[in-house]
């Protein structure tokens, strides 16, 4: 590759980059039309590509830039206002701008892109000018007659004089290429002009056709004298307003600045924000192909390591033990250091969202703000590249489904201006990206019609399901809610895209909505896939890795227990984990090497999440927990569909990866409907009824009272129970509890009175009570639904338990009868108000 190409290549990267920083600058100056830094920064960049195009002959460029440019003059000298137009305008010009630029990257000249019709536009813009300025003219002292010394519209064409194009590639990045001893220049001003960041040869100022000059702070008179020097004579990292738009005027090459061009990189001598930013002094430019070499020689140094690590547990050599504790610790920093290289922080993801929601939020005809949070959240660039369309369909969505229209908005009593949140967070070490909007939300019944309509889903499905299931109906393929097709969105292939693509890359997706208030879009991302943190596990004899990332806890189940905790819905094996159905998979059936159920030993679960759902992975052995070097699979074992990738381990094997999440899908297929049916009904089931420990207080009489209040069961003499002002007591554990002779409460005869005290010690926040009862009968759950109020001294209700029906204890009665004081006790708490009256209701 030759200087030119090489300078062409270096153009076109530090132009994308610009572009994309236009972008989010120009709806940020729409927005604060007034600030002049932000004005005077894209005036800058806009000048930078202009000379340098005009450098390389790309004519087509220049002209495009130079028309834009007189646009930024006016805005620049607040001879217009920066409104919706005017950034319309400049943006429909960076969006040629990069055609043109992409067209050079691949062919190597500019191609038969239209710029005609947006230098067009750009001319009828100017030509239909208002005079109303959005702010105060940046230059110090404003031409009385409008002359600012820009180029005219006449000018609008091609640059052909060899002074005017010196002068302007001198303030381009490759000016210093281009200057030349032929070229003329008018001698020295007493502080004459430097783009900021380049070599010079002397200090001298290049010639401008200008019909009339006007002694200007931007423009010297004809006789030059000294300029007083600055207050602090250290330039500043960003020049104020005023230099800043001094120095870039591409008509005031006299224009006296302070710049250090020993401070600045030379290859964007137009963008001093960049200095600003402190990246030139400290960061260089790496190849991304280095740094993938790089981290796969760290890689192999991981398994290395791991190697070692085994030979020196086999040696019990104390020197070789202390010589890989020492390597061990330098490749591990080495390992984190090289990590860093590959880390981004997430906003440069974020950079086109900005200008996304507005141009939605004009086809739309709504008005939405965004605020981003969080968009120095670090993530491997690898992942970076891979979450760009999600994010993107994610924010569409926010805008055209998720933010009502302004007049719906106002009926609603809500502000007229949407607000779409995007938020970026570490956690568990994953990287979670939320995309929020406080529009309508999303009608859970509007859902299931939808999924009923298209054939997804049976009534009798959706009526079974939860709102949270039914929300993840929306990634179903197909399954679109819009009422029509439009070029944004509609056509039901999004959602089902989105999940593919974050799963694809070890991540997950989830939805929360509640209607009226908002929906709120979870993406979970893992924060690298190059060297990932795994647990090693044994099945049928062979060695496994499964990332830690979905990994939520090991459940271990003892030999003689199997039988009895082990369910089976249909054909489907279960294990009731704290009260919830765990869908169980054993690695030895998907592996086709047997089954779990057949071995008469414990059990070792591994809890995965995976799509907002758990399910447990039955495994022989659980080994240890180490940092892999994830390698990719070949062909055959990738269209298996099971494994994420493979590893090489310290002993030279090889592991193949598991991908939690095509297990599930794998393993639970044949059984998902009974399965999925039956788990939504015991989830239901579950939701819908309380359980309850059912007693017998004397006569056939049972009262049943909820058995998440009970603590224990006690047995108690007579002699044990103590009186104080009146109230019976106990001393329990150090403490002094008032007794309840239930029997007194419901109005029945004690079958044991004077005897041995059967007692329920039951406890509600700091407060405990003691209840006697006759029997206990059962432990059992009872339908909420199906209760009855009675009108029973204390009691709430009734309900049939197991047949019998059965009075259900007024819990705050009984507390009331046991302790006076209660109520006026907990009223001191902090928030108990609140939670008594929650309480009561509820009752």
């Amino acid at each position: 590759m030759d200087d030119m190409d090489e300078i062409v290549r270096e153009f076109l990267v530090e132009s994308y980059e610009n572009l994309d920083q236009l972008d989010q600058d120009l709806v940020e100056l729409e927005k604060s039309p007034g600030d002049r830094a932000l004005l005077s920064s894209i005036f800058r960049t806009i000048h930078t590509i202009k000379g340098t195009s005009g450098f390389l002959a790309f004519g087509r460029l220049e002209r495009l830039t130079h028309v834009g440019e007189n646009l930024l003059v006016e805005l620049r000298d607040g001879r217009r206002a920066m409104d919706e137009s005017s950034t319309t305008t400049l943006l429909l010009m960076v969006d040629a701008v990069r055609e043109i630029l992409a067209s050079i990257d691949a062919t190597g000249a500019e191609g038969d892109v239209a710029v005609d019709p947006v230098i067009e536009r750009i001319r009828a813009v100017l030509e239909n000018r208002h005079p109303t300025p959005a702010a105060a003219p940046l230059t110090a002292d404003a031409p009385a007659d409008g002359t600012n010394g820009a180029l005219t519209d006449g000018t609008d064409g091609a640059l052909t004089d060899g002074t005017d194009q010196a002068a302007d590639h001198a303030a381009s990045a490759f000016a210093f290429l281009a200057a030349d001893d032929d070229v003329a220049f008018v001698p020295e001003v007493a502080s004459p002009v430097e783009p900021a960041g380049l070599p010079t040869r002397g200090a001298r100022a290049l010639p401008v056709r200008t019909p009339r000059p006007e002694p200007t702070a931007s423009t010297p008179s004809p006789s030059p004298e000294p300029i007083p020097a600055p207050p602090d004579p250290s330039p500043p990292a960003t020049p104020g307003p005023a230099d800043a738009s001094a120095s870039a005027d591409p008509t005031s090459p006299a224009d006296p600045t302070s710049a250090d061009p020993t401070s600045a990189d030379p290859t964007s001598p137009a963008d001093p924000t960049s200095a600003a930013r402190g990246s030139h002094e400290t960061s260089v430019r790496v190849d991304v192909d280095l740094l993938d070499a790089l981290m796969r020689q760290v890689g192999e140094l991981v398994l290395a390591r791991n190697q070692l690590k085994l030979l020196a547990a086999e040696a019990q050599d104390p020197a070789l033990t202390r010589a890989f504790q020492r390597l061990s610790v330098i490749a591990g920093e080495l390992q984190d250091g090289v990590m860093k290289t590959r880390m981004q922080p997430i906003y440069q993801v974020w950079g086109k969202v900005p200008r996304l929601v507005r141009d939605l939020a004009a086809v739309t005809g709504r008005k939405v703000r965004l605020d981003m949070i969080g968009g120095e959240t670090e993530l491997d660039r690898t992942l970076l590249e891979a979450v760009k369309d999600p994010l993107t369909h994610l924010i569409r969505n926010a805008v055209d489904h998720g933010i009502e229209d302004t007049d719906v908005r106002v009926a609603a009593g809500k502000n007229q201006v949407g607000v779409v949140t995007l938020r970026a967070s570490h956690a568990g070490g994953q990287v979670v990206v939320e995309v929020t909007d406080d529009g309508g939300g999303i009608d859970p019944g509007r859902v299931a019609a939808k999924a009923v309509e298209r054939g997804l889903r049976t009534v009798e499905q959706v009526a079974a399901m939860s709102v949270p299931e039914l929300l993840h109906l929306l990634f179903l393929p197909g399954f679109s809610t819009a009422q029509a097709v439009t070029n944004v969105s509609g056509r039901g292939v999004g959602m089902d895209v989105v999940r593919t693509k974050v799963e694809a890359i070890g991540g997950s997706v989830d939805v929360e909505s509640t209607v009226g208030a908002g929906t709120t879009w979870r993406l979970r991302i893992p924060l690298t896939l190059a060297i990932v943190p795994a647990l090693m596990l044994e099945a049928a004899g062979g060695t496994y890795a499964i990332g830690q990332v979905g990994l939520q806890e090991l459940v271990a189940v003892e030999a003689e227990k199997v039988a009895t905790v082990i369910e089976h819905i249909g054909s489907a094996p279960v294990y009731r984990l704290r009260g919830d159905l765990l869908p169980l998979v054993g690695l030895r059936d998907v592996l086709g090497h047997g089954s779990f159920r057949d071995t008469d030993g414990s059990l070792i679960i591994a809890v995965l999440e995976s799509d907002s759902h758990r399910f447990g992975l039955v495994v022989d052995r659980v080994l240890t927990t180490e940092e892999v070097v994830v390698k990719p699979l070949p062909a055959r074992l990738k269209a298996i569909g099971l494994y994420a990738g493979a590893t090489l381990l310290g002993d030279g094997r090889v592991a193949l990866i598991l991908d939690g999440p095509s297990i599930a899908r794998h393993a639970l297929a044949a059984d998902a409907a009974d399965l999925e049916e039956a788990v939504i009904e015991e989830e239901v089931d579950h939701r819908e009824t309380e359980e309850m420990l059912v007693a017998g207080v004397g006569g056939g009489h049972r009262v049943a009272f909820p058995l998440a209040l009970v603590t224990r069961l006690e047995r108690l003499r007579g002699v044990d129970v103590e009186h104080v002002g009146g109230r019976e007591v106990i001393q329990y554990r150090g403490a002094i509890v008032p007794l309840l002779r239930l029997q007194r409460l419901v109005g029945v005869e004690e079958e044991r009175a004077g005897g041995e005290l059967l007692v329920v010690v039951a406890s509600r926040g700091s407060r405990t009570v003691a209840i006697t009862v006759d029997e206990i009968l059962d432990i059992t759950h009872d339908d909420v639904a199906a209760r009855s109020l009675v009108d029973a001294p204390g009691l709430l209700g009734s309900s049939v338990l197991n047949g019998r029906v059965t009075g259900l204890l007024d819990w705050h009665a009984a507390l009331l009868s046991a302790d006076a004081g209660y109520f006026d006790e907990v009223l001191d708490e902090p928030g108990a108000e609140s939670a008594r009256t929650a309480d009561l209701v509820g009752v």
